[in-house]
């Protein structure tokens, strides 16, 4: 008989649904079970793309006697972490405070009835191994502490809530803005930077794309050719390594080793939406065929497999299919050369690396550039495009026959703010090549936001409507938190960028007056990651910390200002004052750490240029300037029709660009190459 996750709209719940074990989602109906029986609670967080949260399902939550254990000593509640973000910031939080240790998932912890944690850890093998404890062997160990020690487990639930308390907000200090973060942060980052294989820290391998997008624009803003080096080297390397799927386009979550060679297979929405951003952003640094070839796969990639009918975006692809991580993705050199022309056999064997030995689980070969198809054209005497040639009709042939493999699973849950960051990514690279199937993509998944994740406010008068988190199979829900919104109001600010509407800037200050007033720290500066009338949980996070995903608060400080630089709104642009304010001792001290606090902090002193299009050339001047990397101008070209704009945005209609910079604004300006010179003027 299926559990109460069957009734549950999140994948990862639901694939836990035939467990033996007695799951509740998390709610007031398991806390108060556990309160009136006085059991502890087991609380297990995953997603349904985790590789290692599926072994540990079919290791201890399938089997009989594991489930009977569990059902017997707890409460056991089940919780997806791409659905409640706040309570895996918390939990993850106190598993390193209680161990001493990175978290990640699964993340299993052990609670008292009034939510505190006193015991955790990760993935436990069902009976002991490698050193790691046996969970069937843990179960009644932690059960009979939760009995025997409550006053020690009491004391210790006291010192854990003020450190969560110290860890989940800023530290208070000098509050004073000043570009010293930046240069520590950049200098933090050239420090753990791979100069050999690129990337930034050691194996395991992640993208982080808001760290290389301050590399990028500090090295546009500073002339730092080594900073604008770590870029190009991580992502060309990214681009010819197995992270990035060579056949299908997209990136997964991490590369294992420092190669890139083999990845978590999973792939990401969120990594996804802002490294085809960040691909576009460096294709305007040299106009390397490369990256257009990335971006361009990878946003096929998204329409093709992740973009719902109805708009939305789905959230991943598992890692695993048939019970196997990778299986979908890798190959033996015998299945590539009867799939292929000898010819094509010939180019493509060399360049993927397929007549070396394997590089996965010594069995198998997943693809990654071996040797520049230059030197494999030459060395099979082939001009470069007669090997393209080849290279693309061979890359077609594999990719339709991995399509009749069995794929791996989709989450197909529709994340409010991880829909913004691709929403946000395919407006830029829409606008950057000139694509508007690309832009018709972004604006899908923009209006299923609008008509399924958007509802009326509890208090009408307000007449602001409020975000829900996520969607699955026609059910809305959750309230929505910090990220949601400041990820939503910047992709907003993007899309006016490219396809310049009314309703999306009046959309845009909707989600910035809701900011204000249910997120605020009004006292102390920043936003809580949940809102004032969110349930109420043991701490409440106020963090700057970039993470898979960027800081909410450095998100919604960079778009509050660049909106209220827009609107000439003072309320934006002192809210963003005062995040910067709260989070300025955290950016003295970890600066490198909060890279998106850092491009907020970075366009607080020296603000945007604000440029308005308008007449007959605007698309053009727009389209001319699109083509330029300019990351500290916003550029809305707004339609001769446009009516009712803001005071701020109401220029005559006569053909040319306005320009403010800050509070300070030129004269019309009647030519694009006066414009061109006036922008690239602005250099720290």
């Amino acid at each position: 008989m299926p559990n109460r996750l069957a009734l549950e709209t999140s994948p990862y719940l639901q694939q836990h649904a035939q467990n033996p074990v007695d799951w509740y989602p998390w709610g007031e109906q398991a806390l108060t079970v556990a309160r009136i029986q006085d059991k502890p609670i087991l609380l297990s967080i995953g997603y349904s793309a985790c590789h290692w949260c599926h072994v540990m399902a079919h290791e201890s939550f399938e089997d009989a006697a594991v489930a009977a254990r569990m059902n017997q000593l707890y409460i056991n509640i089940k919780v997806d972490r791409e659905e409640r973000p706040d309570l895996d910031h918390i939990y993850q939080t106190a598993h390193a405070l209680l161990t001493q240790r990175n978290g990640g998932w699964p993340l299993t912890m052990f609670l008292t009835p009034d939510q505190t944690p006193f015991f955790g850890g990760t993935y436990f093998p069902k009976t002991a191994r490698h050193g790691m404890p046996g969970f069937l062997d843990l179960l009644p160990q932690i059960a009979n502490a939760y009995r025997e020690r409550r006053e020690e487990i009491a004391q210790h639930a006291t010192a854990l809530h003020e450190a969560l308390a110290r860890q989940l907000m800023p530290p208070a200090g000098d509050a004073a803005l000043q570009f010293a973060p930046l240069d520590l942060a950049l200098r933090e980052l050239k420090r753990v930077y791979d100069e050999t294989d690129g990337g930034l820290g050691a194996q395991p391998k992640f993208p982080h794309p808001y760290e290389l997008e301050f590399c990028l624009q500090q090295a546009a803003a500073t002339r730092d050719d080594y900073a604008h080096g770590m870029v190009k080297l991580t992502l060309t390397k990214m681009a010819e390594g197995g992270i990035y799927d060579q056949l299908g386009g997209g990136f997964s979550r991490y590369s294992v080793d420092a190669q890139w060679t083999i990845p978590h297979f999973e792939k990401m929405l969120y990594d996804n939406g802002p490294l085809l951003r960040l691909y576009s952003d460096l294709w305007l640094n040299g106009r390397e065929p490369l990256y257009a070839c990335v971006v361009d796969a990878t946003a096929a990639w998204v329409m093709r497999e992740m973009q719902a009918p109805e708009g939305g975006y789905y959230s991943s692809l598992d890692a695993d299919s048939e019970h196997e991580e990778g299986k979908f993705y890798v190959w033996t050199p015998e299945e590539v050369q009867a799939a292929l022309s000898a010819a094509e056999y010939a180019v493509a064997i060399p360049h993927y690396g397929l007549d070396g030995p394997p590089n996965f689980e010594e069995e198998y070969w997943h693809l990654r550039v071996r040797q520049p198809l230059a030197y494999v054209a030459q060395r099979a005497g082939l001009t470069v495009d007669e090997g393209q040639s080849l290279l693309d009709s061979a890359r077609g042939k594999l990719f339709a026959m991995r399509s009749r493999r069995i794929a791996p699973g989709r989450d197909e849950k529709i994340l409010t703010s991880w829909n913004a960051l691709m929403i946000k990514g395919m407006a830029h690279a829409a606008r950057i090549y000139g694509r508007p199937e690309w832009l018709a993509s972004a604006r899908a998944a923009t209006a299923f936001i609008r008509a399924k994740l958007r509802i009326a406010a509890d208090d009408p008068a307000s007449g602001r409507k409020r975000l829900l988190a996520t969607y699955k199979d026609g059910t809305a829900h959750l309230n929505a938190y910090l990220d949601d919104y400041a990820f939503l109001l910047d992709a907003l600010l993007e899309l006016l960028q490219t396809d310049f509407r009314l309703e999306d800037l009046i959309w845009a200050r909707e989600l910035a007056d809701v900011l204000l007033e249910q997120f605020e720290d009004r006292e102390l500066g920043g936003f809580y990651f949940v809102s004032h009338d969110h349930e109420r949980l043991i701490e409440r996070s106020k963090t700057g910390h970039d993470n898979a995903t960027p800081s909410g608060n450095g998100i919604a400080a960079c778009a509050l200002q660049r909106l209220g630089h827009i609107l000439c709104e003072p309320r934006y642009l002192e809210a963003a004052q005062r995040t910067l304010a709260a989070f300025m001792p955290l950016l003295r001290q970890q600066a490198n750490a909060c890279t998106s606090l850092c491009l907020a902090l970075a366009e607080n002193l020296t603000p945007p240029d604000i440029v308005v299009l308008r007449g007959a050339d605007a698309a053009r001047w727009q389209h001319e300037l699109a083509v330029r990397y300019l990351p500290h101008a916003l550029i809305l070209a707004i339609p001769e029709a446009a009516a009712g704009l803001p005071a701020a945005l109401d220029k005559p209609a006569q053909a040319g660009a306005w320009l403010c910079h800050g509070s300070h604004c030129l004269p019309p300006i009647a030519t694009l190459q006066e414009l061109y010179d006036t922008l690239d003027c602005a250099v720290r």
